[in-house]
């Protein structure tokens, strides 16, 4: 039996996998125990590292780094690609305060980092480990204990120290964010406001309308909306009690009946275009779209077709071609207006109305081949993990730092993922990857850096903690975690008129704290947080990220 001890106690690669396999599937194991309803999930994984270091486990050091630094690579570039569709239309309208807000709250922290470390009693690694810790923020923690080596390649100390402060504040992180809700809570009375963020995509609203203004008879549709500002789609044409299909061409005559998709707050300014809007509520979903004409069909179309990737709908010219009207477009669960501006994703989903021959004409243009979608792209995927690595690695020298900066394999791959998500299809890269697909990818990333972040920590741990230096840790941490976010929340919602949903969505975010998100979602009836949280979190993250190597080329 000598084989078995060995394969568990002798450090070699396939001990070092061994060992993180089974303290990932123990931390993944204990995630699922919640504790009042709340449970710190993935987060366990880390802490099994932890004990398992304690006890005195040793791995390959070459094997453990390499499993750490691929693990955090992967997570970041999907968690890129993840956020990167969304990410510049979040600093539209609402979602410049939402964003502005976040950034209050990690420039706060960050300012209380250095403040802590000037005492002259904690290195500014010890300082940032614990900050990263206290936002629950593993990149960050990656970003800076890379930034530590670039400063100092023989720096293997330092690096676990930032590790060993990380995880003294995780798990007051977790605790101090969700004892910020609590008190915003009590503030706002628990307040949650109806008004959507601003920083959605506008969902699709239809309305039927009755031409009763002069100003647009005889005049046919491309006319007519060069003369508003507002988006919108016409859907169906009843003239003289018969259906049509609208091309661009056609003819808007008086008492036609138009069947108009738009955005809700659009709705008044079409009807001061064709005068009149009829009561009728199409928005229910229990309507049967297919019996309004038997000649006329609806149907959802998928894009599964390479070469429409990135292409802008208006220059299929479909409409013209087919005779048939593209209503909207569902986009991971959001309905967005079929502009001719929109540019299609392979994943997209259009609502066509049409003849049955037409439409199924389009499909074929279109693909609507569903089990190409479960086939992965695997070349963008890779393209992006090469990319990001090399532009993390590229040094940008600053004037007066010694050392020039890098981005590091933190930053590199989720600049280059949220550049993927956002414009890959513009180059017809075919970024799109299943929910499913990209959860697995980011999961198995982020638990196989914790488990390896854990073990790292672990040796030194309990040492660290049950001491004195160690209590005065975790009081920062709890000061880190609960002064930036509370200060910035009272004044979001006392002065800025945030209200608590919206509020406590963007602070989570600005913390990367998913299961203080899950709390503050218990507290509220309907989705603003979730909404907030991704508005935020993108930038925020991004900024831990670059802030976090700044601070420790700069002071250490």
């Amino acid at each position: 039996m000598h084989w078995l001890e060995d394969l568990f106690i002798q450090p070699s690669t396939i001990q070092t996998l061994l060992v993180l396999a089974i303290i990932a599937a123990t931390g993944l194991a204990l995630g699922k125990v919640k504790i009042y309803g709340i449970s710190l999930g993935v987060t366990f994984v880390f802490f099994a590292g932890i004990m398992a270091g304690h006890l005195g486990l040793e791995v390959n050091k070459d094997m453990l780094a390499f499993a750490q630094n691929t693990g955090l690579i992967i997570f970041v570039y999907t968690l890129g690609l993840q956020v990167g569709p969304g990410f510049f239309s979040s600093f539209k309208k609402g979602g410049v305060k939402l964003n502005l807000l976040g950034i209050a709250v990690v420039l706060a922290g960050f300012a209380m980092t250095i403040a802590a470390s000037m005492t002259g009693k904690w290195s500014i690694t010890e300082m940032v480990g614990l900050f990263s810790g206290a936002v629950t923020n593993t990149p960050m923690l990656g970003a800076a204990q890379q930034a530590a080596l670039q400063v100092n390649p023989g720096a293997s100390d330092t690096v676990t120290e930032m590790s060993l402060a990380c995880a003294v504040g995780y798990p007051i992180g977790v605790i101090g964010m969700i004892f910020v809700i609590i008190i915003l809570r009590k503030l706002g009375d628990g307040k949650t406001g109806q008004a959507k963020s601003s920083s959605e995509p506008a969902k699709p609203f239809i309305t039927e309308f009755q031409i009763s203004n002069p100003a647009i008879f005889g005049k046919n549709i491309r006319e007519i909306t060069s003369l508003t500002e507002a988006k919108f789609v016409i859907s169906r044409v009843w003239r003289n009690g018969k259906v049509s299909i609208p091309a661009s061409d056609t003819v808007i005559m008086p008492h036609d009946h138009l069947l108009v998709i738009s955005s809700k707050p659009d709705v008044e300014k079409i009807k001061a275009l064709f005068g009149e809007k009829e009561n009728k509520d199409w928005n229910k979903e229990d309507i049967d779209w297919n019996a309004i004409d038997s000649r006329l069909i609806s149907k959802r179309i998928l894009v599964t077709q390479a070469h429409v990737n990135g292409v802008k709908l208006g220059s299929l010219k479909l409409r013209n071609l087919y005779g048939i009207n593209i209503t909207r477009v569902n986009r991971a669960g959001i309905d967005l207006l079929a502009s001719p501006n929109l540019r299609l994703q392979i994943g997209d989903r259009l609502t066509i109305v049409g003849e049955a021959a037409a439409v199924d004409n389009v499909g074929k243009i279109l693909g609507n081949e569903e089990k190409r979608l479960n086939e992965p792209n695997l070349i963008a995927i890779f393209i992006g993990l090469a990319l990001g690595v090399i532009l993390g690695s590229i040094p940008f020298a600053i004037p007066g730092m010694s050392v020039p900066i890098k981005l590091g394999i933190a930053g590199g791959p989720i600049i280059v993922g949220i550049l993927m998500g956002a414009f890959g299809p513009r180059f017809h890269l075919t970024t799109y990857t299943t929910q499913s697909a990209n959860l697995m990818l980011r999961e198995f990333g982020l638990v196989t850096y914790l488990a390896g972040l854990g073990l790292d920590a672990g040796e030194h741990f309990f040492e660290t903690v049950f001491c004195m230096d160690g209590l005065i840790w975790v009081g920062i941490a709890f000061a880190m975690a609960v002064i930036p976010t509370l200060a910035v929340g009272i004044v979001a919602q006392k002065f800025l008129k945030t209200d608590y949903a919206r509020n406590v969505g963007m602070l989570c975010g600005s913390m990367a704290n998913p299961m203080a998100l899950n709390y503050a979602s218990t507290t509220v009836d309907n989705d603003e947080p979730a909404v907030s949280y991704a508005t935020a979190y993108p930038m925020s993250m991004f900024a831990r990220v670059i802030i976090a190597q700044l601070v420790i080329l700069l002071l250490s």
